[in-house]
């Protein structure tokens, strides 16, 4: 599945915004901030920022992994 890239700095905005504000991510979500790492095409270093709160979260338990 890839995302059009007019539509993935606001899906990707969208999606950290949710999971900061419930403190859960879904796989979908593990795999829309996996796939955009590993694209680079489109990060500034505020997504990039984010996304790794992300991953601090989860390894400090502050952010919940979920189905």
């Amino acid at each position: 599945m890839q995302n059009n890239n007019n539509s993935s700095p606001v899906l990707l905005e969208t999606v950290l915004q949710r999971i900061f504000s419930v403190r859960t991510i879904t796989k979908q979500d593990q795999q829309l901030l996996m796939s955009s790492l590993l694209l680079k095409e489109g990060l500034d270093d505020h997504d990039r920022k984010q996304i790794s709160r992300v991953f601090d979260g989860l390894l400090s338990g502050l952010i919940k992994a979920v189905d």
